[in-house]
């Protein structure tokens, strides 16, 4: 099986810098199924290519106990699908992590990029690839494979010739490819467990809870797995990922029900813009989603993100340019001592309503801790107290009889504004 990249940015050639792969070099790696070769069939200032060609023993792979396809006459040798995802992960490792010593400003940098994937496999063809790349700013040809050219009335096989353009960061392209491929493939030739849950959130972090199709790119990366797929949409709705700023953050009449993350900031917003608000602490950013819904509205003069994830930061500095910041509730409530502040937190007696989360578990890693109904309550009215603020408590989503809703929000006023 076979992946192109090419790049016509100059010089055409650092390239081989963010893939951290050299041009002038012919490379080998051995992978669980074979060996994955990369080369550069073209490399000069105006237009640089580089290759990965992945060998797949096709004996070796059934006797392995691999793959669950008949025999050993498969389609693993050329179709691309998880075994050029793994061969992606090995050879390209770090250039997915977005890193590159010697050129750091072009590895954060968008650049014309054309990729060639000859063989793919897509269950679904060219329409179910173009849904799945295309809101993610690549331009899509996708040919649909005849499976024979001497008899073109049986029509197409489920194989694509893929190429994309855009101007998309190396790192992002990389990732992306690691997630689509063998979610368009439907065949992976490995047991998914709960470390692929999280394999598919670290490759998808930044677009894949805000992808339109991250429901069904889910199912198929977790091979439909319930508990791994439960587990890995939950954690997508607690990032706080929203859909492009240039869509509505509601709709007049939804398909379906509206995700935790937009009733979240739903909420927020109606607060802020109720209570006049004009400069915005985030407390708690994450990836910066709610930050880059509040950069729309000129209304606010004045806008921080915090939070203890320096994933999250890196995320949300790399969209939006935001500084780091220390956190302290005395540094909140006391030095800077808002008008207003909003503050959301899971409610963690709702878990119970998430099969797939065991039990005193956190619903995304990077939680710290969860509080319960009360314990918010009385950390609310504790902190109301003592910085001279009105509280009042909110719910965010479904509200259940016994557990409350999935997301609880206190909003504080300051008593001197209230008196003025």
């Amino acid at each position: 099986m076979l992946l192109t990249i090419t790049t016509t940015r100059r010089p055409a050639t650092d390239l081989g810098f963010l893939l951290f792969k050299h041009p002038g070099k012919a490379q080998a790696f051995p992978i669980s199924a074979g060996t994955a070769h990369v080369f550069y069939p073209r490399a000069n200032d105006g237009e640089c290519t580089a290759a990965l060609l992945v060998e797949i023993d096709p004996i070796a792979l059934v006797r392995g106990g691999g793959t669950a396809l008949t025999q050993y006459v498969n389609d693993r040798p050329y179709a691309a699908g998880s075994h050029l995802a793994v061969a992606l992960r090995t050879v390209f490792g770090t250039a997915m992590t977005g890193r590159c010593d010697a050129l750091p400003d072009l590895a954060a940098q968008a650049i014309p990029l054309r990729i060639h994937v000859p063989s793919l496999a897509a269950s679904g063809g060219p329409e179910l690839v173009r849904r799945l790349f295309e809101p993610l700013g690549w331009t899509v040809d996708a040919v649909a494979v005849q499976l024979d050219s001497e008899f073109p009335e049986w029509g197409d096989s489920r194989y694509v010739d893929l190429t994309l353009t855009g101007e998309i960061r190396l790192a992002d392209a990389l990732n992306h490819l690691y997630v689509l491929l063998p979610a368009l493939d439907g065949a992976k030739h490995y047991w998914v467990s709960q470390d692929e849950a999280d394999k598919l959130l670290r490759a998808g972090d930044g677009w894949l809870a805000e992808h339109p199709e991250h429901e069904l790119i889910t199912r198929r990366y977790l091979a439909r797995q319930k508990s791994y797929v439960n587990y890995a949409l939950a954690q997508l709705a607690e990032s706080g990922e929203l859909p492009d700023e240039s869509e509505p953050l509601v709709t007049e009449v939804p398909e379906r029900p509206e995700p935790l993350a937009v009733q979240r900031a739903n909420g927020v917003l109606a607060v802020l813009r109720s209570a006049d608000a004009r400069r915005v602490l985030d407390l708690g950013c994450g990836g910066g989603a709610l930050l880059r819904v509040l950069l729309t509205d000129p209304s606010f003069t004045e806008i921080v993100g915090l939070d203890v994830s320096t994933r999250a930061l890196d995320t949300a500095e790399r969209r939006l340019k935001l500084d780091r910041l220390p956190e302290q509730e005395h540094a909140v409530f006391s030095v800077a001592r808002p008008h207003t502040v909003v503050v959301t937190t899971p409610n963690s007696e709702y878990n119970v309503r998430f099969e797939f989360l065991p039990e005193g578990t956190y619903r995304h890693s990077d939680h710290r801790f969860e509080w319960t109904r009360s314990q918010f309550g009385e950390w609310a009215d504790r902190v109301a107290g003592e910085y001279g603020y009105q509280v009042r408590q909110l719910a965010v989503g479904p509200v259940d009889d016994d557990m409350g809703a999935p997301t609880q929000m206190a909003v504080f006023t300051s008593r001197e504004e209230v008196s003025a």
